[in-house]
């Protein structure tokens, strides 16, 4: 009888840890606000646990690129406006997340690119951005994307573009350009987008959470 009592408690405390996943955004080094969106995150999150039927925890975490706690969060969101450093540790110990099953997801929000493409080189030398075909898995696994990345906010008014590193098949990086779908996730009386583009953006989101949970 214990220890049938014990098998059962030790598959509820199972269950809880698969079911209260955790997300984290990104700080890092260098000036940027990597803080940026604030309201974000936890509306993508409530947006996923009532449409994909996720238990994320509500609030995400922080983490450092360089911490060991980073392996804990099986999706990682980067954000900001302007400058990134990593030093060599941390570049090593993101390398290592990624190749060991972590996926992070970097949202340009206007002004990172020029920092983050030669950041990524450093990342992975022996590997180069590729935009993402449209019909990756990622435009279609719970809400259809037949175009690919949708368009958010206008900024250089040029197309929206997913980039990503792969490694084995497998999306390692995301990093999505001239959309801002991190705004998209904001409230809607941050930058008052109409409701048609903030359900994109959160629906977008939604595969993004799919992906990195699922692959």
């Amino acid at each position: 009888m214990k220890k049938f009592v014990f098998g059962i408690l030790f598959l509820m405390l199972v269950s809880f840890e698969v079911n209260a996943q955790e997300i984290a955004v990104l700080k890092y080094n260098g000036g940027g606000d990597w803080y940026a969106n604030p309201t974000a995150l936890p509306n993508l999150i409530k947006f996923c646990n009532t449409n994909l039927q996720t238990s994320l925890n509500e609030k995400p975490e922080t983490v450092e690129p360089g911490s060991s706690d980073i392996f804990q969060f099986p999706f990682v969101h980067m954000t900001g406006h302007g400058n990134v450093i990593f030093s060599e540790a941390e570049k090593e110990n993101l390398r290592q997340y990624l190749l060991s099953g972590g996926f992070l997801h970097i949202d340009d929000n206007y002004g990172m690119d020029e920092y983050i493409r030669p950041l990524l080189k450093e990342l992975f030398p022996e590997q180069s951005l590729q935009e993402i075909p449209v019909d990756h898995e990622i435009f279609r696994n719970q809400y259809k994307f037949p175009n690919g990345l949708p368009k958010i906010h206008e900024h250089d008014a040029q197309r929206p573009q997913a980039m990503g590193i792969f490694e084995n098949g497998r999306l390692l990086i995301l990093y999505t350009v001239e959309s801002d779908l991190g705004d998209g996730w904001e409230s809607r009386e941050v930058h008052n987008d109409p409701e048609e583009i903030r359900l994109k953006a959160l629906q977008m989101g939604a595969n993004i959470i799919k992906y990195a949970f699922e692959n």
